[in-house]
């Protein structure tokens, strides 16, 4: 694939995260594509659980503010944005605060899809921001959590 076609696959991966289109996303990735992230290593369907949660508690956007490629891989700096709204893994007293923060994904594309994706972003600047309370349990949601959104 060429450099504009990867890169119109992290545009669509960008716009169906902010329109909470999970059945976009999970078109976007290869069967057996990694996702790493601040909760951990996980298959799709798994990172699918954390972003419901980013989507519906926290209220998640992603906005493109620089985007790097070369070949086959693709690394983009978000501004994200959002207002804690609804409980999120585990802490359940929203304070309507809202946030905004760095984040940076790394992509890792073949045949039009993502197959590896890292995540970074300034989590205990998100933390402060909205108020989390400072011990919230295991790092990594156990894999069938139920998300209050």
């Amino acid at each position: 694939m060429t450099i504009e076609n990867n890169q119109a696959t992290v545009k669509a991966y960008v716009a169906a995260m902010n329109a909470g289109d999970f059945e976009a996303l999970r078109r976007l990735f290869a069967a057996d594509a990694r996702i790493e992230g601040v909760t951990g290593s996980a298959s799709v369907d798994e990172a699918v659980i954390v972003w419901r949660a980013l989507h519906g508690s926290l209220n998640m956007n992603l906005k493109i503010e620089a985007m790097a490629c070369e070949n086959d891989t693709i690394v983009v700096r978000f501004l994200e944005s959002g207002r804690w709204t609804a409980p999120f893994l585990g802490m359940t007293e929203p304070t309507g605060k809202s946030f905004e923060l760095v984040a940076i994904e790394w992509f890792e594309l073949a045949d039009g899809l993502i197959h590896r994706r890292w995540g970074v972003r300034d989590a205990a600047s998100q933390a402060r921001q909205v108020g989390f309370p400072h011990a919230v349990g295991p790092a990594k949601p156990a894999v069938g959590i139920k998300v209050v959104a």
